[in-house]
């Protein structure tokens, strides 16, 4: 696995050599701009509504007045840490929501990016074949449902879990891993549809090479520095590190 992480990393600095030398950027750009546009504002209204909601279920179920009344420090510590926990984990929730409503409308270009870049990788013109990139699509939207149920029921587990003192402190790791993982997924899957894979062998085969879904994926995250370029670097440095496994 380590192996396929530092391919999917290598894949991602090639990515921005790629785009420059082939000229992508509107590709790049365009859509960033519109992601980074509902990105922002859709976390800022989140974020407020989680710091709410956690308040007032710690006002209704008291926790703030039995503290007081036990006055231990570890006691406090303990709680305020397990609010930290739930809040980021709450925040990977409405991340892991918002990605694949994105993957979703964006899938009609992410699948063009992708059949552009293997196009260029193997010296092939590339014609605009708008029934092909409809399929594609549309399989893609599937993937990203079972994605988005199969995540969602895991990520409940991992709120519960953030509940428990110091087992809970670690949940933002799991989640995080969970994220870049099924996230890698979506973006390697356009590149094993055109290569013959039904959904459920490409499911399967990623599931053997888990690295590259996660190396791709935690790029995907870092990339967040610089949010308008995450979508698009990740969908051509994905079809980059298939390109490597395939020839492999």
């Amino acid at each position: 696995m380590l192996k396929e992480i530092v391919i999917a990393f290598q894949s991602w600095s090639e990515a921005h050599r790629f785009i420059q030398q082939h000229k992508l950027w509107k590709w790049i750009v365009i859509p960033g701009i519109i992601y980074t546009i509902l990105f922002v504002l859709g976390m800022y209204f989140f974020w407020a509504s989680a710091d709410d909601a956690i308040s007032w279920v710690s006002e209704r179920l008291g926790i703030e007045n039995w503290l007081q009344q036990k006055r231990s420090e570890w006691l406090s510590f303990f709680f305020v840490m397990m609010g930290m926990m739930l809040r980021l984990v709450l925040v990977l929730f409405y991340f892991s929501l918002f990605k694949y409503v994105i993957l979703i409308i964006g899938s009609p270009v992410f699948a063009y990016l992708s059949e552009k870049t293997e196009a260029i990788i193997e010296n092939k013109e590339h014609t605009f074949n708008w029934p092909e990139l409809k399929k594609d699509a549309a399989r893609s939207i599937r993937l990203v449902l079972r994605n988005c149920l199969s995540q969602t029921m895991y990520l409940i587990g991992v709120a519960l879990m953030s509940l428990l003192p110091l087992i809970g402190w670690i949940t933002p790791i799991i989640a995080l891993l969970m994220e870049c993982y099924y996230y890698g997924i979506s973006m390697l899957d356009y590149s094993f549809a055109r290569n013959g894979f039904t959904p459920q062998k490409s499911i399967h085969f990623i599931g053997r090479h888990k690295g590259l879904a996660i190396g791709n994926g935690f790029l995907f995250y870092l990339m967040h520095v610089v949010v308008i370029f995450a979508p698009a670097y990740a969908i051509i440095a994905a079809t980059l590190s298939v390109h490597k496994v395939k020839n492999s």
